[in-house]
């Protein structure tokens, strides 16, 4: 049975990092289950703290808890922080107090915990827009790695018929393009994505694992995306693959992202490579995109909540190009087909595409980027593929991405106090459910 409290000394370093804790911690699945291995946290109090809403209730509960749960509660805690990646608050609460002993100022503890994040600025250059590239640094440690969790016989059975056929091996081919350094003549205003690197790199080992045969193109002017990807969607093991992923990372603006001559590449462009006209052998088959680039300059500062409920909502999920129907119907048959109608498709279907910042009528938001771990939507979109592609729907998957995102908070460049929030979008014209059945091959 556990001994009833925490030491003094532990207490007080809870005390002292409590309000970078709440706002930092990520209490996951991982953390609650390393400290119920520890028999630290009992089930029911597992899970009274992941029923919570919100990141910052979560770990106000833990918090609250950790003291009560005997002298070996903190430095379980502690490990548990290192085996989920968050290494800076690690050292948070083992750093060293201060000679006289008295508890660290909180302002101080802001101050040394992480550097508040840099602004990427992109100087006006002539012929662009208001709506420049722009993205925010924080530093800390590596991405997380725990192995994709499998999909089980049960759930594959119980979800296959209504969803898109995802058995083949490999489930499909996937291309991730990151535009890390720029040319400094072609484009002088556009700094390196430090941290660009990372997403990469996380992005080939997660659909790796998730049985993707993976190309990683780094560095590409805005041509030799445009070539890269006609050449990717002309390949014929399109024809015996399940799916298709692809992967854009590089600064941009509204609707296009730059190459690294400083050129743009329009992302409509894109979609319409893998159209169903453009992209025959993929036609009916799951076609999913991820674009991790700004879409303006600024940024979402939030504003408070004054009424209703906790905020549970989830980003729209738009039906893009659900096709015109009964358009030319009259023109669609010879008269040999009276009795056999024939079939036709959208031009554009079967998509899927999450975006790592927001859209709006007046606004179009920057993306948040750390120079060690990589842009906070492809961390979230890492963990999420992770831990629940096993059994959930992908776009469930990017509506909590959505909300794991929107639950962190960064700082505004310049002031230790305005907080700076992002916001990931995602659209889809999928016909059916999309479900990735990771490590799941049917036994015929």
């Amino acid at each position: 049975m556990l001994e009833c409290g925490m030491l003094e000394r532990d207490k007080r370093a809870l005390r002292r990092g409590s309000n970078i804790l709440i706002k930092q911690l990520v209490v996951d699945e991982l953390l609650i289950q390393s400290l119920q291995a520890d028999d630290i946290l009992t089930e029911s109090m597992a899970e009274s703290i992941m029923a919570e809403q919100t990141s910052q209730k979560r770990s106000w509960r833990l918090l609250l808890l950790l003291p009560k749960r005997g002298p070996r509660a903190f430095s379980s805690f502690c490990s548990a922080l290192r085996e989920t990646e968050q290494q800076h608050l690690y050292d948070l609460l083992t750093q060293s107090p201060e000679k006289d002993g008295k508890d660290m100022p909180v302002e101080r503890c802001v101050d040394s915990s992480l550097p508040f994040p840099t602004q990427e600025e992109i100087a006006a250059k002539r012929g662009r827009t208001h709506a420049e590239a722009m993205e925010f640094s924080l530093d800390a440690d590596s991405p997380i790695n725990t192995p994709v969790l499998p999909c089980t016989p049960d759930f594959y059975l119980s979800r296959c018929h209504q969803s898109y056929k995802m058995n083949s091996s490999p489930r499909g081919l996937a291309l991730v393009i990151s535009n890390v350094t720029f040319d400094p003549c072609a484009a002088p205003d556009l700094d390196p994505r430090k941290g660009g690197e990372v997403d990469d790199e996380v992005l080939r080992k997660v659909f790796t694992e998730l049985d993707y045969l993976v190309t990683v193109h780094r560095d590409l002017t805005a041509q030799n995306m445009r070539s890269c990807i006609e050449n990717f969607c002309s390949q014929p093991d399109h024809r015996t693959v399940d799916s298709c992923v692809v992967c854009l990372l590089s600064h941009g603006v509204d609707g296009a992202i730059y190459g690294t001559d400083g050129q743009l590449l329009q992302l409509d462009w894109v979609f319409k490579s893998f159209d169903n006209a453009h992209c025959p052998l993929l036609q009916n088959k799951p076609k999913v995109f991820f674009i991790q680039a700004c879409r303006g300059e600024e940024m979402d500062c939030g504003v408070e909540q004054i009424d209703g409920p906790a905020r549970t909502c989830s980003p729209c999920c738009e039906q893009l190009d659900a096709g015109r129907e009964g358009q030319g119907d009259a023109h669609c048959r010879q008269r040999g087909d009276i009795g056999r109608p024939r079939i036709k498709l959208p031009q554009r279907s079967d998509m899927i595409c999450g975006f790592a910042s927001l859209k709006g009528q007046r606004i179009c938001t920057a993306a948040m980027r750390n120079t060690k771990r990589g842009s906070w939507f492809i961390q979230e979109l890492n963990t999420a593929l992770r831990l629940q592609a096993r059994d959930t729907h992908l776009s469930d998957i990017m509506v909590q991405v959505n909300r794991r995102i929107k639950e962190r908070e960064g700082y505004a460049p310049g002031t230790a106090h305005h907080r700076c929030k992002e916001m990931s979008e995602f659209t889809s014209s999928l016909c059916k459910d999309l479900y990735l059945f990771p490590k799941y091959q049917p036994q015929y």
